[in-house]
């Protein structure tokens, strides 16, 4: 059996950052995969659930909610490794296109105050396992660290 494309990557030279993952045709339409790695896989601890969940509620809200994006967005969802997430784009994209979207994405979280949307029993299987200020912290760094001043070693996988 063939590895999928992501299982190629060099995850012991892999930073964080945004990566286009791969891109498929549905139909007429270009769908982007987008890595958004926020821990370094192998080197640092990976993210736990509770804050993963809550970026994960924050995140779809606000793309889904986009302006643009909206309309565009496909999924949004975390990597079963917990060291990112993985973003669905309709259209054509590189990287470098959508860091302000992305930055814009985890400001919103970084600033988030209030109730995190569907984190009620309603409206979530886990709802229970949401941590807000530890999605924040891990935003705030991402942001910091990441995406303010991102370089190109942060926008491309290894070779």
């Amino acid at each position: 059996m063939e590895q999928i494309a992501s299982f190629t990557i060099d995850h012991l030279r892999l930073l964080p950052g945004i990566y286009v993952s791969r891109k498929d045709n549905a139909g007429d339409t270009i769908l982007t995969t987008f890595d958004i790695r926020m821990t370094r896989p192998n080197f640092e601890p990976v993210m736990n659930t509770a804050e993963i969940h809550t970026i994960e509620h924050l995140g779809a809200t606000f793309l889904r909610n986009h302006p643009e994006y909206t309309d565009k967005t496909i999924y949004f969802g975390p990597m079963g490794c917990r060291t990112g997430f993985y973003l669905i784009l309709a259209g054509d994209y590189a990287s470098r296109d959508v860091v302000p979207l992305i930055t814009e994405m985890f400001t919103f979280v970084r600033d988030f105050t209030g109730e995190v949307p569907g984190a009620a029993a309603f409206n979530c299987g886990n709802y229970l396992d949401m941590n807000l200020n530890m999605a924040k912290y891990l935003a705030n760094k991402f942001l910091q660290e990441i995406l303010n001043g991102i370089t190109e070693e942060h926008l491309n996988y290894p070779e």
